[in-house]
């Protein structure tokens, strides 16, 4: 199967919190057990070593529990991790630039925020699935623009590439955007901003497999 038909469930994106490597593993092989079929690695930092550390630990974690890991925004890192693909925004260079270095089985993910056309493009270009976001504000990018639930259902109506769900989703609001047919709900403080995020997990997984 190839991988980008992988992309489904419940999508976690790492916090940035800093942990030790032990305490790392404790944080999210639970969560991954839990029903996180998704795992991608975001860290702004510019401590290139302990990316590096974290990234192969979570790659690791991933294979183990047969979810997808992806790297934000950083190619050589996703390469050198062996991370199963990459997620690129506006300024993070160019899908084929991922491809030539990543290789012809590498998901490439891509942010098209709330524009169908900047999907049309970067589709053409070769990305594996399609981000949209913020559906609901978001504490992670409180100044993104909003994208609207019937964008997602046009996007999902209009493109055959998995479609990605992103911002300010929780548990309480996530059935709305289940119900638009996208085919993963990227997820940051809906998990990690719980008071137990187990639960939360579960609970998504659950709304995704309906």
């Amino acid at each position: 199967m190839k991988t980008a038909n992988r992309v489904h469930g419940v999508y976690l994106i790492t916090d940035g919190v800093p942990r030790d490597l032990q305490a790392l593993e404790a944080w999210y092989a639970p969560l991954l057990s839990a029903g996180v079929s998704m795992l991608q690695y975001r860290d702004k930092s510019d401590d290139r070593q302990r990316r590096r550390e974290e990234a192969g630990l979570l790659a690791r974690l991933c294979r183990e529990h047969g979810a997808l890991f992806i790297v934000n925004d950083d190619v050589v890192l996703a390469r050198d991790c062996g991370a199963d693909g990459v997620h690129l925004g506006r300024d993070d260079g160019a899908v084929a630039s991922g491809r030539r270095l990543l290789g012809a089985d590498a998901v490439i993910g891509v942010s098209c925020y709330g524009s169908l056309e900047r999907a049309e493009h970067l589709a053409a270009d070769g990305a594996d699935y399609l981000a949209f976001g913020s559906v609901y504000a978001s504490p992670t990018k409180p100044q993104a623009p909003r994208v609207s639930l019937e964008t997602l259902v046009e996007a999902r109506r209009r493109f055959p590439h998995p479609v990605v769900a992103i911002g300010g989703i929780d548990v309480d609001n996530a059935r709305p955007v289940v119900d638009t047919g996208v085919d993963a709900l990227a997820v940051i403080q809906g998990v990690h901003g719980v008071a137990d995020p187990m639960p939360a997990v579960r609970r998504l997984t659950e709304l995704m497999k309906r």
